[in-house]
């Protein structure tokens, strides 16, 4: 099934124009087997008729009568001449011979056994563009119908034909009877009409299926738009039933997920704020204490509950941060995190190249990718940011060359208070947020980050964000 389209527009157009071209084309055979039967029975009814008419009428007529009503009797198509002995006629083929026999017959059974009639057909109706397809259905019907099917046949297959009857006075009467060859031509008209049909019904079948999958393609930019904004609009409630029914339930999901958003920012709030006092109460009283070292330990235990606290609150800001998103210039603010690095004696390098703005939340961005090259140098001792542009992404990578992460633990990183490094101290490990925080951040601009080991040693961060 490689070759089956992946799209949903594309399955449907694909199933359509091989149902309708089907359809088109059965049609066209069914119109041309009928044209055929219609037209061999036409010539087979005139023929046998047209001729066995005359030949009464002139048997009943005076020789001299006969001759003035010869010009009446004939057409182009018709020749008929008088004579008083038979002619030769033309070499005919097996073919021709067996469909003569069976002219002979019918000419036989109109007219009387004891007729003298003579039979020779030259040409072949075959000649034309229908020409095989006309044998095989003539030949075929000729097989399973016997000799009343092959006397219809072979009249359509025959372009002109020879026939001398000798009328009850002793004199012969010949026919030269030409069939146009344009009878089993194409029907052009036909084929424009089908070819109309197919292209009508195409068209409007594609407008169908564009429209039916339309929502669908509205609906899943809605769905890659709420990653990034939980505040959007709601999508339109409109369209088909069953589209309307779906877009209501998104809307109900998007609101939902906004309120548990917005509960558990309250909730954290109120825990940073309800932590601030006795943290601040601790301190004041860790300073009254006489015994200095304890005083010192307890307020750097504080210092880490503080830190904690406002890294929590960070990191649940990464997906709820309500920054509006502009044009931004990507590449000055990569070198504004590099130049900061730098005059604070941290080694941070800088190559590539981004050229075109960027739409994203400068403040955020600024927040992911400081915390991932302040991971590289923590445990790297220097990071190498790598910038590489294109029409679909911007795609950064912030190498270092510490002791890298075990494979088992690439994915537990991201998880909130893990660390890899067995220090609790902030000085050494940090609090185990920063890394959930960059990726909570490049997943609300649409894209995501991950984390590889280099093969020559250290760790390398991929962030994507997406255009």
């Amino acid at each position: 099934m490689r070759l089956l389209p992946k799209s949903l527009f594309g399955r449907l157009t694909l199933v359509l124009l091989i149902g309708l071209t089907a359809t088109v084309l059965l049609s066209a055979w069914v119109q041309m087997h009928d044209r055929g039967q219609i037209i061999s029975q036409a010539i087979r009814t005139d023929l046998i008729q047209r001729t066995a008419g005359i030949v009464q009428l002139l048997d009943a007529l005076q020789p001299a009568e006969r001759n003035r009503l010869l010009p009446l009797l004939s057409t182009p198509q018709t020749r008929i001449r008088l004579a008083d002995e038979p002619m030769d006629l033309p070499q005919a083929d097996a073919q021709s011979t067996v469909a003569a026999r069976l002219v002979h017959r019918q000419l036989k059974e109109r007219l009387g056994e004891d007729t003298d009639i003579r039979v020779a057909l030259r040409g072949s109706l075959m000649a034309g563009p229908m020409a095989s397809m006309r044998h095989r259905h003539m030949m075929g019907r000729a097989r399973m119908s016997g000799p009343a099917a092959m006397m219809r046949g072979e009249h359509a297959m025959v372009s002109l034909f020879f026939i001398q009857i000798r009328l009850g006075d002793g004199a012969w009467v010949w026919f030269e009877r030409q069939v146009p060859q344009d009878l089993f031509d194409w029907p052009v008209r036909l084929l424009i009409t089908l070819g109309i049909l197919l292209f009508g019904v195409t068209t409007l079948s594609l407008v169908a299926v564009r429209w039916v999958v339309r929502p669908l393609r509205e609906l899943r930019l809605a769905a890659d738009a709420l990653g990034k904004d939980i505040h959007r609009p709601p999508v339109p409630e409109s369209g088909p039933l069953e589209v309307a029914q779906t877009a209501r339930a998104f809307n109900r999901m998007q609101r939902r997920i906004k309120r548990y958003v917005e509960d558990r920012a309250r909730i954290l709030a109120a825990i940073s704020h309800d932590l601030k006092t006795p943290l601040t109460r601790i301190g004041l009283r860790a300073d009254l204490l006489d015994d200095e070292e304890l005083g010192n330990k307890i307020r750097s235990d504080l210092d880490d509950m503080q830190a904690m606290v406002n890294a929590t609150l960070d990191f649940m800001r990464g997906t709820e941060d309500r920054e509006e998103t502009r044009s931004l210039d990507l590449m000055a603010l990569l070198e504004s995190i590099r130049d900061d690095a730098v005059e604070t004696g941290e080694r941070v390098r800088l190559r590539g190249r981004i050229d075109k703005p960027y739409a994203g939340k400068p403040l955020a961005l600024k927040r992911c990718i400081g915390n991932l090259v302040q991971n590289a140098v923590r445990y790297g001792g220097e990071a190498d940011i790598d910038a590489r542009d294109s029409d679909k992404a911007v795609t950064l990578t912030i190498g270092d060359n510490g002791p890298g992460i075990p494979v088992e633990d690439m994915e537990k990183v991201f998880e909130p208070f893990f660390r890899v490094e067995s220090s609790r101290s902030r000085h050494t490990g940090g609090t185990g947020l920063g890394l959930g925080i960059a990726r909570n951040i490049a997943r609300a601009h649409g894209g995501d980050l991950v984390l590889k080991n280099r093969s020559e040693g250290g760790l390398i961060a991929e962030l994507t964000l997406p255009r």
